[in-house]
């Protein structure tokens, strides 16, 4: 006789699923995001939100990529891109280049980094 089958694992895609309301990827705003994207936080959590909303405003209080974020809560990115978009859309979190596409072929500032060097001398 074979075991008995146990309910099915919650952490597999009937988790996913759940989580994202059965969407299987971000819209509106949420549809131009990448790994390299910046998230910050506009808010805090508020009482009843799902709580992988919260743990993404918890975690975006300072700028964090999207890679980074996927990376610490173990989520996928069309997942986590889905939860994003929640967040885009209700003003709780905001998306940001990390280099802005008018200078992406500019290189970098040298004033900035002359800054930097005479710092760096100074130390």
């Amino acid at each position: 006789m074979s075991a008995p089958r146990r309910p099915s694992d919650p952490s597999g895609l009937e988790r996913y699923y759940v989580l994202t309301g059965g969407r299987s990827g971000p819209g509106g705003s949420a549809s131009s995001l990448d790994v390299a994207t910046l998230v910050v936080s506009r808010s805090d959590p508020v009482p009843g939100m799902q709580h992988e909303h919260e743990e993404i405003i918890r975690r975006c209080r300072e700028p964090l990529s999207v890679a980074e974020l996927g990376a610490h809560l173990g989520l996928p990115f069309n997942i986590l891109a889905v939860l994003l978009s929640d967040l885009l859309d209700g003003g709780r979190v905001e998306a940001r280049d990390p280099i802005p596409a008018h200078d992406a072929g500019r290189g970098p500032d040298l004033a900035l980094l002359e800054e930097v060097l005479s710092g760096l001398e100074r130390l």
